[in-house]
């Protein structure tokens, strides 16, 4: 087992019983699939929470990849820096403490792989930021898809029939993933 997986195991623990709401792993598979996939070298993440995504796409890249997460809560982002350093994962991980709606204006880069598991009613306004930082193959995974797809259905709609995505549900429990392909 390496470090990574230790400290993923120690974080499902920990969200069982304090009711933390990460993507967990089932849900990690078909994200960590995705990436995969991909094989991105700049991707976001917007929520953060205690790093669990972030060190399981983290897993999934080299060691010249490069990875900017977003945490609105302060304690929670020092809990995922410490997690992140812990899992002793080869990218590089920056982890920015603040509202995704204000952050993503600010980022300089174009991304390969964008992650999103934050407010749920908010993930249509995060993709309208990013859409001009996502190139051709850029995969968008958003997290609760099944259980919050009423908060969401702005986003949905968007990468289901704007034709600017490629996009499929993956059902999990009564819950899921959207997973979408820029096209």
């Amino acid at each position: 087992m390496t470090k990574a997986d230790k400290v993923l195991r120690e974080i499902e623990a920990l969200a069982q019983q304090d009711f933390l709401p990460i993507v967990g792993p089932i849900k990690g598979k078909i994200l960590a699939e995705a990436i995969r996939k991909t094989n991105p070298k700049h991707v976001l993440e917007v929520g953060t929470l205690i790093g669990y995504s972030a060190i399981l796409i983290g897993r999934e890249l080299d060691a010249d990849s490069e990875m900017t997460t977003i945490e609105i809560h302060a304690t929670e982002a020092e809990v995922a820096e410490e997690n992140i350093r812990r899992a002793q994962i080869p990218p590089k991980i920056d982890v920015i403490i603040g509202n995704a709606l204000e952050v993503i204006p600010t980022l300089k880069d174009c991304f390969d792989a964008v992650f999103i598991d934050a407010e749920k009613n908010e993930y249509y306004e995060y993709l309208k930021l990013l859409e001009d930082k996502l190139h051709k193959g850029t995969v968008v995974v958003a997290d609760n898809a099944g259980i919050f797809a009423d908060q969401m259905r702005d986003y949905l709609d968007h990468v289901r029939n704007s034709r600017k995505f490629r996009s499929t549900f993956f059902q999990v429990g009564d819950d899921g993933v959207e997973v979408s392909f820029k096209l």
